[in-house]
């Protein structure tokens, strides 16, 4: 069974950054493809971005892509998302998720892992 707990969020205004980060139990960390996911009040969960094992491959959602970077740091159990240019619409609960599957993130059919969540909010 592994744990994530995600950090980083908080309040930034429009066109501002901020940095997620999500800390992963285990020393097979490194054999999971991560991701992450959010969840605006009233609204589905939806998938932001993920990244396999070693890093080398990524995948992102319309809305975020050219603004989100995920990246992963083996050594720390870590994984990042990295949120530039944000908006209102971007203001969500995030979670980290984990899957032994990067394909899972893809295809749309994740049953991994979840964190507990960290709000993002972004004003006008």
């Amino acid at each position: 069974q592994v744990q994530l707990v995600e950090s980083g969020g908080g309040l930034v205004q429009a066109g501002g950054s901020l940095r997620l980060s999500c800390a992963a139990s285990g020393r097979t960390f490194s054999s999971y493809a991560m991701g992450w996911f959010r969840q605006a009040p009233g609204k589905e969960r939806e998938f932001v971005a993920a990244i396999s094992w070693s890093g080398a491959s990524t995948y992102y959602a319309d809305s975020v892509k050219g603004r989100f970077t995920i990246s992963r740091d083996n050594a720390k159990n870590t994984v990042y998302l990295q949120m530039n240019t944000l908006t209102p619409e971007d203001t969500a609960v995030y979670y980290c998720a984990a899957d032994r599957s990067f394909r899972a993130y893809l295809s749309g059919t994740f049953e991994g892992y979840w964190g507990q969540g960290t709000q993002v909010t972004v004003s006008s």
